[in-house]
């Protein structure tokens, strides 16, 4: 029996408990919990539902178990109840049960688990997301494990997913890059605010050997836009390869200057005007967030013309709502977790609701160590780790596993050395 059948059964032992008289009418919850207990000889489930509903019923846990577990001792598949302490009601399970169970999964197979609690959901899961100014890191890698899993999960339960890569592709980081790459062409130094590591080298070398001009003799405008241009397309291709390589594959790669070049933005702060919800000051257009629980009003469009980092936010949000998705994820690192209030108004500010129309995952570091200590340097990256690194060491299926297993709100810390043994203390093994 599953815990879904075996709460299905609870429940079903109070509903008949309370029309035989046998229990006082009372509101009972749409789903019980049950759980494996930490030692295996109380049973093979458990279910603290006495604790929670003796009260209401007018019993203390211990009498009311009693009288449940005389009736859910009359339920096909359940073997025996044993109660415990002050109302914990131990449960076990007939082999005859199990073994229902092991032929419904051998029948059903890759099948087995699929439901339709998300069928009609139009949900799209945007993750990884990483600057396409370098290898992917072991942050990104873990949203990489992650992601890809709940995509699966979804997709599971009857959701039609779009698994989304939004590749920021307009603004100062690309510039930087492009001006790190000119540097390693020229065999200068990396910009003090620029990007160093064997991958820049190879990707300058590697655009000056598929022009067919001599890049250096441009004007500097001009070289430095060749080296943006092809750059971020090797980089893209590196970060694609890497991913699928990894076993995650995207159905969209959204371009973030793709909503410059449409005009999206500039429709996106027109339409939060309509609403109401911006304002001009100091030459500058705001967004009203803190109408909206951010923490203070944001600046879109700065006094010089420019746009603020968030006017690509707003419009990214609303082309995401325009395409018809019910619910969007984004899957972002600890350090944009000053971002969710923000993000959090401009959904409200459009008109829906935090939480179910948008929601926002924040991961916490990973950090890379060997028998304890950590590992600092990455081959290719030269300051940080990347997910090539780690497969190497492990392998894409202990990386996976590794990264997916552990709540994604606490740091990680993976072990190489360990994910290596051949024992027990590898969870992989």
């Amino acid at each position: 029996m599953t815990p879904e059948q075996l709460s299905s059964a609870i429940l079903n032992a109070l509903s008949q408990l309370m029309a035989e008289g046998g229990l006082a009418k009372a509101e009972i919850p749409s789903s019980v919990v049950v759980e494996r207990p930490k030692n295996r000889d109380h049973g093979d489930w458990a279910t603290n539902v006495a604790m929670q509903l003796g009260k209401s019923f007018g019993m203390t846990p211990r009498q009311f178990a009693e009288i449940l577990a005389s009736k859910l001792e009359t339920v096909e598949g359940i073997s025996k109840v044993e109660i415990a302490g002050p109302g914990f009601i131990n449960l076990f399970v007939s082999p005859g049960a199990s073994a229902s169970l092991v032929k419904t999964i051998v029948d059903q197979g890759v099948d087995f688990g699929r439901g339709d609690s998300l069928v009609g959901v139009k949900l799209n899961l945007e993750f990884v997301s990483a600057n396409p100014t370098g290898p992917i890191h072991l942050g990104g890698t873990r949203w990489a494990a992650v992601g890809d899993s709940l995509a699966r999960i979804f997709d599971f339960c009857g959701a039609d997913v779009t698994r989304e890569y939004y590749f920021n592709d307009h603004g100062g980081q690309i510039d930087r890059f492009a001006r790190s790459l000119v540097a390693a062409a020229k065999n200068e130094s990396a910009p003090e605010d620029g990007y160093s590591g064997q991958y820049i080298l190879d990707i300058a070398n590697t655009v000056m050997d598929q022009s067919e001009k001599d890049l250096l003799s441009l004007e500097p405008d001009e070289t430095q836009e060749a080296f943006r241009s092809a750059g971020v397309e090797l980089m893209f291709a590196q970060i694609r390869k890497s991913l699928h390589d990894f076993g995650v594959d995207f159905d969209v790669f959204f371009h973030e200057h793709s909503m410059y070049e449409s005009g999206a933005v500039e429709k996106s702060i027109l339409r939060l005007g309509e609403k109401g919800h911006t304002f001009v000051e100091d030459g500058a257009t705001w967004l009203r967030s803190s109408t909206f629980g951010d923490d203070r009003d944001r600046v879109i469009v700065k006094s010089d013309g420019s746009n603020a980092y968030i006017a690509g936010d707003i419009a990214y949000y609303l082309d995401k709502r325009e395409r018809g998705f019910d619910q969007c994820i984004y899957m972002l690192g600890a350090d944009h977790h000053g971002y969710v209030q923000r993000m959090m108004a401009i959904c409200a500010a459009f008109g829906d609701t935090p939480g179910k129309q948008m929601e926002i995952l924040i991961g916490q570091m990973v950090n890379l160590v060997r028998a304890g200590q950590p590992v600092k340097m990455s081959k290719r990256a030269g300051t940080v780790i990347t997910m090539e690194d780690l497969v190497e060491a492990v392998g894409v299926d202990a990386a996976r596993y590794s990264l997916a297993r552990s709540s994604i709100n606490s740091s990680l810390d993976v072990d190489l050395e360990v994910l290596t043994k051949k024992t027990n203390d590898n969870p992989v093994f």
